[in-house]
């Protein structure tokens, strides 16, 4: 598969991670050609992170790995939707995700 086609409009593509059992939003990282590549190659997830401006492999240092189940492309190709089997918990707090910080919910409205 070519994929360029996710980075014409720049080096970094959203990628939100959702796990395949409860459809769960679990968090949203970058990816750049080279993180994508290399999930590809793996089963596992990569992103790049910004603020260390290097790649990373979830669960490296916590353990706390991704399996890739599927990789999705939006309609407009500048997004992907990744669903994984994740092992732990996939926020860096000790959440199970990283969406924990309510805003405004349903029941508010």
């Amino acid at each position: 598969m070519d994929l360029d086609k996710f980075f014409q409009k720049g080096p970094l593509i959203p990628a939100i991670i959702q796990e395949e059992e409860t459809k769960d939003v679990l968090m949203l990282a970058y990816m750049n050609r080279e993180s994508l590549q290399k999930t590809l190659e793996s089963g596992e997830t990569w992103f790049f992170s910004r603020s260390r401006n290097a790649l990373w492999h979830k669960g490296e240092s916590s353990g706390h790995i991704q399996t890739v189940v599927s990789i999705v492309g939006d309609c407009d190709d500048d997004t992907l939707l990744i669903t994984v089997r994740q092992t732990g918990p996939a926020c860096h707090t000790g959440n199970k995700s990283c969406f924990f910080s309510p805003i405004l919910l349903a029941e508010e409205k």
